[in-house]
């Protein structure tokens, strides 16, 4: 067993390189405990991390039953139905139910969308500090722009977006059994509720991504009921939770160093060069899906067993010195830049040019707007969520305006206040 490393730990997502590269120092796939998942391997390098994403005979999202390698024995049916979606099919289920929605994430498709997400993030950028200063930063805008985004790629109602918020936020407090079993109220009423969108888009037809799976449906496509569901739920989470932790992490990142930002800025050109290195170095999703060894394998030089478990940690690949030149600095210039944040294989990330769109528009209509943005708090003083396997900032106090030191001083003497104003 590797050196235990609590993946949820403040020490862990504060300095990931420094704590990726101690654990792999115990060798290139190690062997852990997982929260909420249990005994599994890790990898920790870039080539073993590739190999388990690509050889998709070997190692399986699926066991050889059909459950889902990630689930537990003791998670209710509810839990079991959600996860039956794209992303925990292996072939040919995988490439049947992405085939449905492949075109509207298609590049053309999603470039065309550019505008229009400027102009929600410009938007939402002039109305950060409409409730005050300090703002909190991922409540007021990180997390309502790809919300925004992916409700109306879907076609669902606007006016709806705060049970999105509130659904979001529940998920984002999911850091072990407890919160697990807390969080299955929310995703009862979330499931209930796309139910009942796709079903009043039966009766009554619609735009946007509901009304094209109906449509699919009624012309005896290959998509039972449930898995309609499932998918718009996973779209609707996946689509938003990771970006919302993109954006966060990015700005953290900028207003920390003022050098950076001021590059970018000179040349707004730049932004999806920065945004790739943001990509490797935030890492928002730490981890991959659990999967299922099929048979005996070496991988890396370690023997793995037939029914072990391993993960891919993401976040470990984009920080190997093998691939990447000095991996523990942004380096927003990085070129080539070969992160894996959106994975590899049959499973790359469906949403990964919205994903980048949406950060590069964001970053651009925020410091348009707000080009002195600043932290309301010292950088000690920002913290993350005890996600397991998500790298989100809990919240991130920004005000209109940085001044000299003894404008930060006198901040920095009330983060009291300051904080109780963004609660």
């Amino acid at each position: 067993m590797a050196p235990r490393l609590d993946f949820t730990s403040e020490t862990f997502f504060r300095d990931p390189p420094q704590a990726i590269a101690a654990l792999r120092a115990t060798g290139p796939v190690v062997a852990t405990r997982f929260p909420l998942v249990g005994d599994v391997w890790i990898t920790t390098t870039h080539d073993a991390t590739a190999q388990v994403l690509k050889d998709s005979t070997i190692f399986t999202l699926r066991k050889e039953d059909g459950d889902v390698a990630g689930l537990r024995w003791w998670m209710p049916g509810l839990i079991r139905t959600i996860a039956n979606n794209m992303l925990t099919m292996d072939e040919p289920d995988h490439t049947r139910l992405r085939s449905i929605v492949d075109e509207a994430f298609r590049r053309r498709a999603i470039v065309a969308m550019e505008p229009r997400i400027h102009a929600i993030a410009d938007d939402l950028a002039a109305g950060l500090f409409a409730s005050g200063s300090p703002a909190d930063l991922v409540a007021r805008y990180a997390r309502i722009l790809p919300l925004s985004v992916i409700s109306e790629l879907l076609g669902l109602p606007m006016a709806d977006r705060p049970r999105f918020i509130a659904w979001a936020n529940a998920m984002s407090s999911l850091t072990n059994v407890v919160s697990f079993f807390r969080l299955l109220f929310a995703v009862r009423r979330m499931r209930n509720y796309l139910a009942g969108q796709l079903q009043i888009a039966r009766e009554r037809g619609g735009e946007g991504l509901i009304a094209e799976l109906v449509q699919v449906e009624r012309e005896g496509g290959e998509i039972t009921p449930n898995e309609m569901i499932s998918m718009v739920f996973l779209l609707l989470a996946a689509g938003s939770e990771t970006t919302t932790h993109l954006i966060s992490g990015s700005v953290y990142e900028l207003l920390r160093s003022p050098g950076l930002r001021d590059w970018l800025e000179e040349d707004w050109n730049r932004v999806g060069l920065a945004v790739e290195e943001f990509l490797r170095f935030v890492s928002p999703v730490q981890f991959s899906k659990p999967r299922y060894v099929r048979r005996d394998v070496e991988l890396d030089g370690v023997q793995l067993k037939k029914g072990d478990r391993v993960m891919v940690m993401l976040a470990a690949a984009n920080m190997d010195p093998s691939v990447h030149d000095r991996p523990g600095q942004l380096d927003l210039e990085r070129k080539p830049n070969r992160h894996i944040s959106f994975g590899t294989g049959i499973h790359f990330c469906l949403g990964h040019q919205l994903a980048r769109i949406e950060a590069a528009c964001a970053l651009k209509a925020l410091f348009t707007r707000w080009p002195r943005l600043g932290l309301a708090v010292d950088p000690s003083q920002i913290h993350w969520r005890k996600r397991p396997g998500i790298r989100a900032i809990a919240k991130l106090p920004v005000v209109a305006e940085t001044g000299g030191t003894s404008d930060a001083a006198a901040r920095f003497a009330t983060i009291d206040r300051s904080l109780a104003q963004v609660n």
